[in-house]
């Protein structure tokens, strides 16, 4: 499916258009057009990728104006302004670097603009009245929503990114994403940083902890990526890759990952492998 859809956006410039406007009307589907937009950005260019990001403002404007829905649109700059730094630096490591920058733009936003966190809190309210629910630090939450929000979003923004990048793949260099992806790693000089802001941020009183979402950000992905490539080098069932994303849902897990990608930064588990599996 995503093959073919893949096929009919490069097909030209009026199929571009028309599937990235009308996939970008329906919830959910509309996930679709900021993928779009760094295929088309990744293949041909970014003044081509510009002009798909204009039409594909159109629907996403629509959810703004219509239902006050301002992450549509935020979501498909950031996504274009990764592809520009993927297509610019061919590393995903500069990608993730990026994207650290799109979350703390993306929470800036949120606190300028709190009506938007306002109304989601709101909801949250009302849904935890409705359950029942009574042991939820409702100021705590409502605390760390800006950050928590932009954090998914900059996540969000890499994963679209990942797929328009898969869908590249799979049109003109198939396995290209998948070798891109297990390679994925972080550099000690990106490392090194970056491990000291998270402490600073942990043991430094008065800076906001919730940092930490945008610094092991990086990690993370490069930990999945390093999972990815020991159960490919293994030749292991896809199962052990369902339960690592399954158990993710657990702090621990997603730590565990974390940790993992920051010895690699040092060790480069995957340089020590032998060839052949």
């Amino acid at each position: 499916m995503l093959r073919g859809l893949a096929e009919f956006v490069m097909a030209g410039r009026r199929q571009g258009i028309l599937a990235t406007v009308l996939l970008g009307l329906p919830p959910v589907a509309n996930l679709l057009a900021p993928a779009l937009v760094a295929l088309v950005s990744l293949r041909k260019g970014m003044t081509a990728g510009s002009l798909l990001l204009l039409w594909a403002m159109l629907p996403a404007g629509f959810w703004l104006v219509f239902f006050g829905d301002v992450f549509p649109l935020l979501v498909l700059f950031g996504v274009f302004s990764l592809a520009g730094a993927l297509r610019s630096t061919e590393s995903w490591q500069a990608v993730l670097l990026v994207a650290m920058g799109i979350g703390a733009a993306f929470e800036i936003y949120l606190r300028v603009q709190p009506t938007v966190l306002d109304l989601m809190f709101e909801q949250l309210q009302l849904y935890f009245q409705r359950s029942n629910v009574e042991a939820v630090p409702l100021g705590e939450l409502r605390r760390l929503m800006p950050t928590a929000t932009a954090a998914f979003y900059m996540t969000l923004s890499v994963i679209l990114l990942m797929l328009g990048r898969s869908m590249q793949a799979r049109l003109y260099n198939p396995g290209g994403f998948r070798e891109e992806f297990h390679a994925l790693r972080i550099s000690r000089n990106a490392a090194l940083p970056l491990v000291g802001l998270i402490l600073l941020v942990n043991l430094v009183e008065g800076l906001p902890t919730a940092w930490t979402f945008y610094l092991a950000a990086p990690f993370l992905f490069a930990g999945l990526a390093l999972a990815h490539a020991l159960v490919a080098w293994k030749q292991a069932s896809v199962l052990w890759l369902v339960a690592t994303y399954v158990l993710l849902v657990f702090p621990a897990m997603m730590y565990l990952l974390i940790v993992l990608a920051m010895i690699d930064s040092w060790c480069d588990f995957r340089g020590r492998l032998p060839r052949g599996g």
